[in-house]
């Protein structure tokens, strides 16, 4: 074994984040720590590496690397073992890398330090390493700085700066977790073939299954600060053992359970400064026995290779899957809720003294769509197509530089700051980050009756009705009306989504925009949030404009998806006429990308390069640099619409 961790124990003050994780890994392995936030998976790898935050001390424990225990070495030893033993590529790349020194120099100082090589030897291994991740032309990307790469790129850096001291294990920490599905692809597709190439053993921390059923040889379960069940990948993904690894597939979205309910785990992870007399999962857990509460559970072989801590004689019980009603939204309306025709949404570049326009990012560039009352249409796409953007132009968030957008028949780009106001109400947008977008100085209460009062709706009825409605809105989405006085930051992040969406559901509107509000959420967090949203809408009769790279997410909660590449729509139609007919070669790469848990998937489409800038788009299809079907007549020519039944269009000569 290359690293052996026994009875690792980490403290911070009263809080034991890690406590007693012990595990094994193999040269050449890939091991995958799985579970949710606040498990302590991260903490673990930062007390592997020796790099734990202030205030955090190892209490206890062994970490054998190559035959030296980690934590008995001086910090001078320890500076050799990492990156030259050990490397590790951290969650945030743009956190990570040094903003003010260029890629190169970066990759250069590990190289001197880690490999003794200097000047022009050093530069030139540094571009073949940015040339071994996957990046275009690494002669010039080695004088770029950080802010002027792609999220793709700058994490493909963080894995050349781990690579270039020849570690023997490599340390991922959500390693994918910001990425569209295609760079996902990419990156996953790198690691894998550096460890097979170079033998060097994995350790990839994750909370989302389909990677891990893409890369792992063997899982851990983590939870509460305790590894909880240890297996291979074949025989966790075909029998999972205990009740939580049982409930996390069971929180997994899919088109079977499309107008039902998921499975959701109740409550949350525990604290880290609980102290726990029986078994940590207890108070969630649905099988819990009475010795479950008073003594901690012992490891038990379920078979050779599979362990589980947990007091069942046998595997959990499997939950069963609850299929849904399939296509529930109403067909009686006649005429589309929102209507947007050839929306342009322009950003001037200046350059010069007098900051003269010299060219414009063309951020959404001619995007029509329709959504009809009571409906979802996910807007789907990698990063930087322009979603978000045209989101925010939809509803005047920004002003489009050109196109209509009709909300229930009443054009929005023609009226004025003050004509929009009253119209506020009809719409409204639940942002990605619920933290940065709630105000940190106001109470829960006031922000979700900030809208009511602003906008005028029940805001004459007196404060009481106010107060009232507020409490209300809270136990609609699932929280406590006695939640009205706390910040937002005693909350946790699906908690605080909750409360976003709260607020925009105090102004009584009829569309919601939700820009990715599940996508930095734990898979059983997710399933809280898309039940309650899915809920929402059959009881408040809502229509969703829902903006996501998530395509599980798309098949459960979506009637109609719209397909976005380079500010424009490419293609477009019925859920189920999208994501099982694709047309355009871009869907079906973005289809094909997406990790399955059943470790199968269509014919990977291998798209070459990086999305072209929105400031300089190719001439003809925007897609064709990166498509395997383009010809010359793809260059010369944007295609036209072509329709393919009543629903479904697609912008492709080759379609």
């Amino acid at each position: 074994m290359i690293l052996s961790v026994s009875d690792l124990a980490i403290h911070i003050g009263a809080a034991r984040p890690v406590d007693g994780v012990s595990l094994e890994i193999a040269a050449g392995e890939c091991y995958a720590l799985l579970g949710e936030s606040g498990c302590g998976k991260s903490m673990t790898a930062l007390g592997l590496m020796r790099l734990l935050p202030a205030g955090a001390r190892v209490v206890s424990g062994v970490v054998n690397f190559e035959g030296t225990d980690l934590l008995a070495q001086p910090e001078t030893a320890m500076r050799k073992v990492r990156g030259g033993g050990i490397g590790m590529i951290f969650q945030v790349p743009a956190t990570s890398l040094n903003p003010v020194l260029t890629v190169g120099r970066q990759i250069v100082e590990a190289l001197q330090l880690h490999a003794g090589l200097q000047g022009g030897a050093a530069r030139r291994r540094a571009a073949e390493l940015l040339d071994q991740v996957g990046i275009p032309d690494p002669v010039r990307r080695l004088d770029e700085y950080p802010f002027q790469l792609s999220g793709g790129l700058r994490q493909r850096v963080m894995i050349a700066i781990a690579l270039a001291g020849e570690p023997r294990l490599l340390i991922a920490d959500e390693p994918t977790t910001a990425l569209d599905v295609t760079i996902q692809a990419q990156v996953l597709d790198l690691l894998d073939d550096l460890r097979r190439k170079q033998g060097m053993a994995l350790l990839l921390i994750t909370h989302d299954l389909g990677v891990v059923a893409r890369m792992a040889d063997r899982v851990g379960v983590m939870y509460a600060g305790q590894l909880v069940e240890e297996a291979p990948r074949a025989q966790f993904f075909s029998q999972p053992a205990h009740p939580y690894s049982v409930r996390l597939f069971a929180a997994l979205p899919d088109m079977r359970r499309r107008g039902g309910n998921l499975a959701t785990i109740p409550g949350s992870v525990p604290a880290a400064d609980t102290r726990h007399e029986g078994c940590r999962f207890v108070e969630r857990c649905s099988e819990a026995m009475a010795e479950c509460r008073t003594a901690p559970p012992p490891w038990r072989e379920v078979d050779a290779s599979q362990r589980v801590r947990c007091f069942l004689p046998d595997a959990a019980a499997p939950v069963a899957l609850k299929l849904g009603a399939g296509e529930t939204a109403s067909q009686t309306a006649l005429k589309p809720l929102l209507e947007v025709s050839d929306l342009q949404m322009h950003f001037p570049i200046r350059r010069g003294i007098l900051q003269r326009a010299v060219g414009a990012v063309r951020a959404v560039d001619g995007m029509s769509l329709h959504l009809m009352p009571g409906r979802t249409l996910a807007l789907v796409g990698e990063s930087g197509c322009g979603k978000t953007t045209a989101g925010k132009a939809m509803l005047q968030l920004l002003r489009p530089t050109a196109g209509s957008v009709l909300l229930d028949g009443v054009e929005l780009t023609t009226r004025s700051a003050s004509q929009l106001r009253p119209l506020r109400a009809k719409m409204q947008m639940v942002f990605q980050d619920p933290f940065a977008s709630l105000n940190p100085r106001l109470r829960i209460g006031e922000i979700i009756a900030e809208g009511i009062q602003a906008l005028g709706t029940g805001a004459a009825s007196g404060n009481g009705v106010v107060k009232q409605r507020v409490a209300v809105l809270l136990e609609q989405v699932g929280l406590r009306p006695e939640m009205v006085s706390r910040y937002p930051h005693e909350f946790s992040g699906g908690q605080r989504q909750r409360i976003a969406i709260a607020r925009a559901l105090a102004v009584n509107p009829q569309l919601l925009i939700c820009d990715e509000p599940t996508s930095a959420l734990d898979v059983s967090v997710q399933a809280q949030i898309l039940n309650l949203l899915s809920d929402l809408q059959r009881e408040l009769k809502l229509a969703y404009l829902f903006i996501t790279h998530n395509i599980a997410v798309v098949d459960y909660l979506a009637h109609d998806v719209a397909v976005m590449y380079l500010g424009r729509v490419v293609e477009r139609g019925s859920a189920d006429e999208v994501l099982r007919h694709a047309r355009h070669p871009y869907t079906q790469a973005l289809l094909a990308a997406v990790p399955r848990i059943d470790g199968a998937g269509k014919t990977v489409v291998k798209l070459s390069g990086d999305m072209p800038s929105p400031a300089n788009p190719p001439v003809g299809c925007h897609f064709h640099p990166r498509c395997p079907l383009a010809d010359e007549a793809c260059r010369r020519d944007y295609p036209v619409e072509t329709l393919f039944g009543a629903t479904h269009a697609v912008r492709c000569l080759k379609a």
